[in-house]
């Protein structure tokens, strides 16, 4: 069962600005990247399903940051069907984001009143994930659909409409400037926080100061 409720996930998603986006099979190295995230600032992390027995590490992962990371809101990314979102609530997640908008999944999600933001790349899409309950929409490819642009042309006449992009965003204050003055609720950032080292394993103490300059700037744009 969810520890946040879907109101708790939107308005965190709110207040802190950004949600780190990660993947990786090793359990050891997730729970280091999300607890150098949790360091940095970060209060929901997006778990991708991909891969073989993600769903595994995920259901490690969320025990471990139940104790370790308690103020995280754990959730599951790239789910694209109903028994997949299914699965991902059993296994406690906080909330399910999508590349897609299912109305199977949202009739899922919704009986479980588990937050779920689908991926949107139109106005009618949008319009339709807000009809099936969606509180935070995912416009994705965020830089393909049209970026900023694209976000401030939908605030026009939908002005209610909460929107997080999902790539083509990245820690630097003229980006996340673009972006939040368009109107985004929130930005999802994945490859662009995880630094590397330069044999390939992840640096992450660098990975918290990255995150944490992203919030700080976040921050100050919102002042």
């Amino acid at each position: 069962m969810a520890r946040f409720t879907r109101i708790e996930v939107a308005l965190k998603m709110k207040e802190t600005g950004m949600v780190p986006v990660f993947f990786h099979s090793d359990i050891e190295v997730c729970k280091q990247v999300v607890e150098a995230c949790y360091k940095g600032g970060a209060r929901l992390f997006e778990y991708v399903n991909r891969g073989d027995f993600a769903h595994e590490v995920f259901g490690e992962l969320n025990k471990w940051a139940t104790k370790e990371c308690p103020e995280m809101i754990l959730g599951a990314g790239s789910i694209i069907d109903a028994g997949t979102a299914s699965l991902y609530i059993q296994l406690g997640t906080n909330f399910v984001v999508s590349p897609i908008l299912s109305a199977d999944m949202a009739k899922v999600c919704n009986r479980r009143k588990i937050a779920w933001s689908p991926g949107c790349g139109s106005l009618t899409e949008i319009s339709y994930a807000e009809e099936l309950g969606a509180e935070v929409v995912k416009i994705f490819p965020g830089a393909q659909v049209g970026g900023p642009d694209f976000v401030k042309a939908v605030k026009g006449p939908f002005p209610w409409s909460s929107i997080m992009p999902t790539g083509g965003v990245k820690p630097e204050k003229e980006n996340l400037t673009q972006w939040f003055t368009a109107g985004v609720h929130c930005v999802g950032m994945g490859s662009q926080l995880m630094i590397k080292n330069t044999d390939g394993s992840f640096n992450y103490k660098a990975i918290e100061e990255v995150t944490a300059n992203a919030v700080a700037i976040i921050n100050e744009i919102r002042k």
